[in-house]
């Protein structure tokens, strides 16, 4: 092995294969975090552009076909303009949501769309609850025809359901014009299922501007805390670069030179 000469030392560079494989998995690990902090940082910075965007931009046709996977996820965060009727038959509202310190609602209306047997769900905006959580809160809904303009959102399946499924299903069927329905979380899917009509698997949350009957509308966006991410993938990345250093540093064993021995041998 070859040898570093320091002085009246010499520096062997003598790994261990189980140091070398523990080093190179903590390594592959690390950047693997690393990347995975990374790429959300760049998906979150993405969706703050697409807001941007929506925000300045002209507001598109909403679309009408059959949708995919693949289109579904492109139209995300589309500013979009639909025209048509609000159903308050199958309206309901979305409870546990929070504007401020207030507890409220997020009141869900079904939009019959012009010249067409589609449907699409509009985000209305948030609406304060009353003291007694078993009142519900009383709004009105816009008769006749209405132009929406807002933002495309797709419900996210794996984090939205339907809670008491029986008793929705039940106020459904009834065609209930009285009471809203309130429901806990939302499942797209499982409305689609209930309701007798098409409805699009895309979402509207009304824009601000938008004087098709909206409430409060400060819509948050979903990408924050993006420096945050950064932050962490540097953090990940650091440790790779720690491991290796760590790796090499206690690979490297101290031995005395030749000569420095010599020297310390004295005769008798």
């Amino acid at each position: 092995m070859k040898q570093l000469q320091f002085r009246n030392y010499s520096y062997v560079f003598k790994p261990s294969w189980m140091g070398a494989l523990t080093t190179l998995l903590c390594v592959l690990l690390f950047i693997k975090f690393g990347l995975w902090q990374y790429n959300k940082a760049v998906q979150k910075q993405n969706i703050h552009m697409a807001y941007d965007k929506a925000a300045t931009g002209e507001a598109i046709n909403f679309p009408l076909s059959k949708l995919d996977k693949n289109a579904i996820n492109s139209w995300k965060f589309k500013k979009v303009v639909v025209t048509g009727i609000y159903d308050t038959r199958y309206q309901y509202l979305l409870d546990n949501q929070v504007e401020g310190t207030q507890a409220g609602y997020h009141v869900i209306s079904p939009l019959k769309i012009e010249n067409s047997s589609q449907f699409v769900l509009i985000n209305r905006g948030w609406i304060l609850g009353k003291n007694t959580h078993t009142d519900l809160p009383e709004f009105k809904t816009p008769i006749g025809k209405q132009v929406v303009v807002g933002q495309v959102w797709v419900p996210s399946a794996k984090i939205f359901s339907l809670e008491n499924k029986n008793d929705s299903t039940q106020r459904f069927k009834n065609n209930n014009p009285v009471l809203p329905m309130v429901w806990q979380n939302m499942d797209m899917i499982k409305y689609q299922q209930m309701v007798p009509f098409s409805v699009s698997p895309l979402l509207i949350k009304l824009d601000q501007h938008s004087q098709a009957g909206g409430f409060i509308r400060n819509w948050q966006i979903p990408a924050e805390r993006i420096t945050t991410n950064m932050g962490y993938a540097y953090q990940w990345f650091g440790f790779a670069l720690a491991s290796i250093l760590i790796f090499f540093y206690m690979s490297i064993t101290k031995v005395m030179s030749s000569n420095n021995q010599k020297q310390d041998v004295h005769p008798s």
